[in-house]
């Protein structure tokens, strides 16, 4: 038996052959016997072609995946009209006389390179992506098809990467996992495996022997067994066979109570980034959404996204919901969510810089765009606003101010509005520790516990070497949490948790121990989350 380990996409088993796929790697000529204008000419058309082929793609994404996921190839389609993108390629064609197809792969290569280079783990991971593009328009050049990945059973599928195209392309009944050598699980590839459930490793050192060989994935552990001993085998399968009986089992736990067994009831909703995720809302049967990152339509659009594009989102939302609450966090753009068309100075240090609330405040006028929005929005269903980043009361008092100005705006327009919850989000020490003065300003709290946690620690989340001193469960955050909670309810305030750690099981107890009313958590933890909250019981003493 041999074991190989990697990074763990999915807590998952899967267990079957191994199927290594090679890509063939289209040949290109350099030289071309054309004018520059020629080749740009066959450029263009195959790259007119391949977003086309895109096009089908997130149709077909759409079905599968949703549509927050789809939207992968509406930006790659999008990476094809890119004019730095373009204009690559017309210098390679002036400068060395080349063909289409080497321009486009060397300015895939090239570009691929730069994204790699990005201190940005995010921005990192999108080198795959500008790979990706570049060799579907050599593909076209080439009339080189898709190829056929999968065998005729079915198989656990071994690449050095899987670009998000192959990944959608991939027959689902036929494919048990994915092995990759390369990727990250920040890539598009990650994100679109662990939505369609597919156990997988990234970062995975294979050898081509492994060809045909029975393996498991123990998504569990970060590894994989090849040609594993009889008991390991018997033991990943009943594991596995208890994964689908949980999965079961948390179904059956859909329209029940979230109450504990001495009579805690606690709201679990969800946490969305976009209209195409509100399927995966109601899939898993969340109460609410208790965190709608609205800065995700400002990261997809070209150009600051008008009042009534805001406004059709958010509606949408808000009536698909149906009257449970959706919670709308304004604006949080900035540090590692960069939008060009800000025109955001590049700072020393960015998750401490210009961003959230302190852009709105001093931006008004996009901040009451979308205030109006979504006012006009709660005329549909149950809405609160949230505001992020806080750090006193005087931006809390400002930002309201703002908000009763978009309110007489548009009562001025005969515009129907509903009643609008007001919130912030606590995810800075300051925050915390004027939590009783901020609480006689809001109707609730919203702890975001990621970057609460990066604060109060003073360590960069982003940074790969200090994952060793990065320590959510400190009991510096922990009391900070405990603070807040209690603070909050001294003032009338209920107080919720958005980050993170609300989908921490081994914190759960603890979190319902400190009073916490709120768990907001990604669609795929509420069951689960669920199922822990109705075993506990809080009249028994913390075994802790």
């Amino acid at each position: 038996m041999q074991v190989a380990t990697g990074k763990s996409i999915l807590n998952g088993i899967a267990i079957g052959p191994l199927r290594i796929y090679k890509k063939a790697e289209a040949q290109t000529t350099v030289s071309s016997t054309l004018t520059p204008e020629e080749e740009y000419a066959r450029f263009d058309a195959a790259r007119v072609k391949a977003q086309e082929q895109l096009g089908v793609l997130y149709d077909k994404a759409l079905d599968e995946v949703g549509e927050d996921n789809a939207a992968i190839f509406e930006i790659h389609q999008m990476m094809l009209d890119d004019d730095d993108y373009l204009d690559a390629v017309r210098g390679i064609l002036e400068t060395q006389g080349a063909t289409a197809e080497y321009a486009a792969s060397a300015t895939g290569e090239n570009f691929a390179a730069a994204f790699a280079a990005m201190e940005d783990e995010y921005m990192r991971a999108r080198a795959a992506d500008v790979k990706d593009i570049s060799r579907r328009v050599v593909n076209v050049l080439l009339g080189v098809g898709d190829a056929d990945m999968m065998a005729d059973q079915p198989a656990i599928l071994v690449a050095d990467d899987l670009t998000p195209s192959e990944t959608v392309q991939l027959d689902k009944t036929k494919l048990l996992g994915f092995i990759t050598r390369h990727g990250s699980s920040n890539s598009h590839t990650a994100i679109l495996a662990r939505t369609m459930n597919i156990p997988a490793l990234v970062g995975v050192d294979f050898q081509d022997e492994w060809d045909g060989k029975l393996a498991v994935i123990d998504g569990y552990n970060h590894c994989v067994y090849i040609e594993p001993a009889p008991e390991l085998l018997s033991a990943m399968e009943e594991k596995r066979s208890n994964d689908l009986k949980q999965e079961a089992l948390l179904q059956s736990l859909k329209k029940k109570p979230n109450i504990t067994l001495d009579g805690k009831e606690i709201k679990v909703y969800a946490n969305i980034g976009n209209a195409g995720d509100v399927g995966l809302v109601l899939q898993n049967d969340a109460q609410g959404i208790g965190l709608f990152r609205s800065e995700f339509l400002y990261l997809d659009s070209q150009d600051y996204p008008s009042e009534d594009q805001q406004f059709m989102l958010y509606k949408r939302v808000v009536e698909t919901m149906a009257g449970k609450k959706v919670i709308i966090r304004t604006l949080d753009i900035g540090a590692d969510k960069q939008a060009d068309y800000f025109g955001l100075d590049k700072e020393e240090n960015p998750a401490l810089g210009y961003r959230a609330i302190r852009i709105c405040l001093t931006r008004k006028e996009i901040f009451k765009t979308q205030l109006r929005a979504i006012l006009r929005a709660s005329a549909f269903g149950t809405v609160s606003v949230m505001f992020p980043m806080i750090i006193s009361v005087r931006e809390v008092r400002d930002a309201k101010e703002i908000l009763e100005e978009c309110r007489a705006e548009l009562e001025e327009r005969g515009v129907a509005m509903g009643n609008v919850e007001i919130g912030i989000m606590v995810e800075t020490p300051a925050a915390v520790l004027l939590a009783d003065e901020l609480a006689e300003e809001v109707e609730f709290f919203s702890l975001g516990t990621n970057d609460l946690t990066q604060y109060t620690l003073a360590i960069d989340r982003q940074n790969p070497k200090l994952d060793n001193f990065y320590d959510s469960h400190h009991p510096a955050v922990l009391r900070m949490i405990r603070h807040t909670i209690e603070a909050g309810h001294r003032h009338g305030c209920w107080v919720g948790i958005c980050g993170e750690l609300g989908a921490d099981q081994t914190l759960t107890e603890t979190f319902l121990r400190y009073g916490v009313d709120e768990l907001s958590v990604s669609p795929s933890s509420i069951l689960p989350l669920r199922k822990i909250i109705r075993s506990l019981d809080l009249s028994k003493e913390s075994q802790d």
